[in-house]
């Protein structure tokens, strides 16, 4: 077992990152490339670190041509395939991947773009399933090599000698030692990366077989060399990115180019911060809300669907210290066929009452996890719970001045189910690994500010600190406890 270890102790006996800025130059390799980055999210907290960038919820050709006619450097495809079992995400990504191939040889060359696949930055989801249909459909030869790149600053996950670890205050913990390693859907036992692969590829790819980039290689030896490394991984080979600082993204990311350059395709498992590093963006300052924005002085909307511990701590903050109304769904009753019209019926008439009058609200699923006897009835589950929060926000008329989305499911299955998002713009994260959407003309509320709040983002404050942040120009009155 891997021990958890002091993060200042840990950071303090490694080398200092490289010294210079690559944010320009990888600009401008990226410019010059002309090859699109096209990142496919299992849920919408992948544009965690990036703005002024589109987000589709479908994909079918039409629309992937318009983006690739437009200057912008990049899009996101919303897949969602984290709610769903290993085939319909398998399936999922093989036509996103047939339809871009299309497109693409229709509007430029045959590799005039690259696949980034971000996944969680706590290791969940379907790996490898994904990056392997991925890689057989943008073969030319062999298999790629695959890049694993789950390193997140906002979220305090961090690659060191190749094992991952989560930040818990001044800790790191092993990641296959915390809560998210039980997750029932997707769990696993390994923090070392070389292990992981080897679990999660059911021993197809052994450990002693994964290759590394080491922190020595992104903070001594540099780019040339990284790219060197990176050229000669051999077809179907993975390699483990370590990464501990957002400068080793910016090494790693400007080897990529430059290998791609020379010729290697590669294929992208990776969680956030990849891309806004391989894009080369600049940090921009948090997104505010302006005075006066949105619908008058309508309430706020925030629903909360995701069950893990960190969310739970950030709902109790919110109910002690922020005057809401609160309505809580029982997931028990909304499981029950007989009792969920009425459990949503209420529900909806009491949220569209508080919006109206001027009060936020919460809308929350009850706390206790319900889950199945193995990862698909899990997930069944979880997507019986979304489809009942889909039904309500559907339910809602009043028009609230900000919508809070807290789940990456939860988030998704509300913008593309019930909000009916098919292109939203990215405006920028209102805290570090929480981003905010401009919902588009076609949208149930147009112009109402959508924050995609992961659900295991910040410390137990951060979602009031959120909520407040919409609340500067009035006071909040007292919460009366709505319950159903």
């Amino acid at each position: 077992m891997i021990s958890p270890v002091n993060i200042s102790e840990l950071f303090a006996s490694l080398p200092a990152p490289w010294p210079e800025d690559l944010s320009s130059a990888i600009r401008a390799m990226h410019a010059a490339s002309r090859r699109k980055l096209v990142v496919l999210d299992d849920d919408p907290t992948g544009t965690q670190t990036v703005y002024d960038l589109p987000v589709l919820t479908t994909w079918q050709p039409a629309e992937l041509a318009r983006e690739f006619a437009n200057d912008l450097p990049c899009f996101y495809i919303l897949t969602n395939t984290r709610a769903f079992p290993a085939a319909e995400a398998v399936r999922i990504n093989e036509e996103i991947a047939r339809n871009l191939i299309e497109v693409s040889m229709q509007t430029s060359e045959r590799h005039g773009f690259v696949v980034v696949s971000r996944g969680d930055s706590t290791l969940r989801g379907h790996y490898p399933q994904e990056t392997d249909v991925l890689g057989r459909a943008l073969a030319v030869g062999g298999m790629p090599p695959l890049l694993l790149v789950p390193y997140f600053e906002a979220g305090g996950r961090y690659t060191v000698n190749d094992v991952h670890y989560v930040a818990e205050q001044d800790i790191l913990i092993p990641a296959g030692e915390t809560p998210f390693a039980k997750d029932p859907a997707f769990g696993y036992r390994s923090s070392n990366l070389r292990e992981w692969v080897e679990e999660k590829s059911g021993g197809r790819v052994k450990a002693s077989e994964v290759k590394s980039i080491s922190l020595d290689d992104l903070r001594i030896a540099g780019p040339d060399v990284v790219k060197a490394k990176l050229l000669s991984l051999a077809d179907g080979e993975v390699c483990i990115a370590n990464a501990a600082a957002p400068r080793d993204l910016e090494v790693l990311a400007l080897a990529t180019l430059q290998a791609e350059n020379a010729g290697r395709l590669l294929v992208y498992r990776t969680a956030a911060g990849f891309v806004a590093a391989r894009l080369g963006l600049a940090p921009r300052a948090p997104w505010c809300p302006k005075l006066g924005d949105s619908t008058g002085m309508n309430g706020g909307l925030i629903i909360i669907g995701s069950h893990v511990p960190k969310t739970t701590l950030q709902l109790e903050s919110l109910l002690a210290k922020c005057d809401v109304e609160c309505v809580e769904l029982p997931v028990e009753r909304i499981l029950n066929a007989a009792q969920r019209g009425i459990v949503l019926e209420h529900a909806i008439e009491r949220a569209n009452a508080a919006v109206r009058s001027g009060r936020d609200v919460v809308v929350f699923t009850s706390r206790k996890p319900v889950t199945g006897g193995g990862a698909e009835e899990s997930l069944a589950i979880g997507n019986r719970v979304s489809a009942a929060l889909v039904e309500l926000l559907r339910g809602i008329v009043a028009k609230p001045r900000f919508i809070i989305a807290k789940g990456g499911i939860t988030s998704s299955d509300l913008a593309t189910h019930a909000l009916g998002v098919k292109r939203a713009m990215v405006l920028g994260q209102i805290l570090p690994g929480i981003p905010v959407w401009e919902l588009g003309s076609d949208s149930k509320f147009p112009g109402v500010p959508y924050v995609v709040f992961p659900g295991n983002v910040g410390g137990p404050d951060v979602l009031t600190e959120v909520a407040n942040k919409f609340n500067r120009e009035r006071p909040l009155e007292r919460h009366s406890d709505l319950s159903v």
